[in-house]
């Protein structure tokens, strides 16, 4: 068996695909992935640098 590998979502894309991407990998629905993204964000912002960095590493 193959491991599983991480790549940013072309079906469940809002942006850059990255929640649909991870919520693909963990077998979860993308809108809980994104919701939890943007609690994050909101304590204290490292949710939003998170993002853009898993934007640039994770690929397509």
């Amino acid at each position: 068996m193959e491991p599983k590998k991480l790549f940013r979502s072309n079906s469940n894309k809002m942006i850059c695909g990255v929640c649909g991407g991870i919520a693909e990998y963990i077998n979860l629905d993308p809108t809980i992935v994104r919701l939890l993204w943007v609690l994050f964000s909101f304590m204290g912002g490292a949710g939003i640098l998170a993002y853009i960095i898993a934007a640039i590493i994770i690929p397509n």
